[in-house]
């Protein structure tokens, strides 16, 4: 989970009328039963796993669970190290890391410019650096940029892609990682990721108990 500055405002008024759009949207993709209504949240907060009980059915609920907590995954403060390539990225529109930097071998830097070279266990705000315990970019086979809820989805229980993480494993890295919970404490004029580390790991663990079932390639969040 992870990084950088930039800008994502919503007024309440406006992220509340972009949420039902957006429910809109999702609701004749796969999301969410046209039905269904759920609560408008602004852009920074998170629907938490009781709004979803009036989904009656178990893998609808399911998978529109999974598209809430894919509003976080997909979050610049996430996708910025889940890169595609061989660079991280960093602010909110996914720019180029600076100074330039490179994956290596074990996906923490290259020797002599290490991710730890300058990201420490903790922000550090004169020096505005981002930082937390085990800084570092997520592998390859997790790249995040460019996914869509489904791929992220799909990727996300394939042990071969997720690190060999079992769904209990990933309901625990969610909540309780700390690298994971700098997205909510990133620091100095970054956008946090929407709603709380708490939360988001109880939607992950709302979409599990439910069948861990994937949205529809169509569906947004």
């Amino acid at each position: 989970m992870m990084h950088h500055p930039g800008i994502l405002t919503a007024s309440l008024g406006a992220g509340a009328l972009c949420a039902a759009l957006a429910l809109a949207c999702s609701s004749n993709r796969g999301g969410v039963s046209p039905a269904t209504q759920l609560p408008p949240v602004t852009a920074q907060q998170l629907r938490t796993p009781d709004m979803f009980a009036r989904i009656t059915s178990r893998p609808e609920r399911s998978r529109a669970l999974f598209l809430e907590a894919s509003r976080v995954m997909l979050h610049p403060r996430c996708t910025n190290c889940h890169p595609a390539g061989d660079t991280p990225a960093q602010g909110e529109r996914g720019l180029a890391h600076q100074p330039p930097v490179f994956r290596g071998a074990k996906d923490q830097g290259v020797p002599g410019l290490e991710c730890t070279s300058c990201h420490q266990d903790k922000n550090l705000a004169h020096a505005r650096v981002p930082g937390a315990p085990n800084w570092h970019l997520a592998p390859r086979s997790m790249a995040w940029v460019g996914a869509t809820p489904r791929s992220l989805c799909e990727q996300l229980k394939d042990r071969q892609r997720n690190g060999n993480k079992s769904l209990e494993q990933l309901i625990e890295h969610s909540a309780h990682d700390e690298l994971v919970g700098w997205g909510w404490k990133p620091g100095r004029e970054r956008v946090p990721a929407p709603g709380t580390q708490e939360q988001f790991g109880a939607l992950i663990a709302a979409w599990a108990k439910d069948g861990a079932e994937c949205p529809d390639e169509e569906a947004r969040p």
